[in-house]
């Protein structure tokens, strides 16, 4: 072996181990939002994923990212309300159809989010 390497092999060899660094814990850090259309659309790809699937408390949890991304992206606030649908919670779902209707209110899906708001009532 080469002496230079040899020695330096040796230093390595002798040295304290170095430290990890902590773990970061992303809950300890908010998440900072900023407008970003296509990472609301990703989270919405991934949320009807989740629908499909039954796994409804994971995909409110994407379609409610995606408001966060886009706030005024309706099919979010739809999927959300139909996810929270899903999950009985009414009040969630109530809040997610009333901004759906407030951004889409002559869309073709506002009449079953308005149908929905009526039998909450």
């Amino acid at each position: 072996m080469i002496p230079g390497v040899l020695a330096a092999l040796l230093c390595l060899a002798q040295a304290p181990p170095l430290e990890e660094p902590p773990e970061e814990d992303e809950t300890l850090a908010p998440k900072q939002y900023a407008y970003n259309p296509l990472q609301a659309k990703k989270e919405v790809q991934i949320g009807k994923f989740y629908l499909k699937k039954g796994s409804y408390k994971a995909a409110a949890g994407r379609f409610r990212e995606a408001t966060k991304w886009d706030d005024k992206y309706a099919e979010a606030y739809l999927l959300l309300g139909e996810a929270c649908e899903k999950l009985k919670d009414d009040g969630c779902a109530r809040q997610a159809y009333e901004r759906f209707i407030t951004l889409e209110p002559k869309g073709k899906e506002a009449e079953r989010a308005r149908k929905y708001l009526a039998r909450q009532r």
